[in-house]
């Protein structure tokens, strides 16, 4: 497994309120759909996976 690392601008925060921070579950959970596409993708057969070689990226 590849590790990836973000070197984040501390500037950044100093714009945003300390409120509109939400964490990633809470998120996903208010996108209109994302839930439900969540659980059919974790219900899909690994056979319809593709693999990274397949990507166009």
């Amino acid at each position: 497994m590849k590790t990836l690392m973000l070197k984040i601008d501390d500037s950044v925060s100093e714009n945003l309120e300390e409120n509109e921070y939400i964490n990633d579950d809470t998120y996903l959970r208010n996108v209109e759909g994302m839930t439900q596409s969540i659980l059919e993708a974790k219900n899909e057969p690994v056979t319809n996976g593709v693999t990274l070689d397949k990507l166009e990226w």
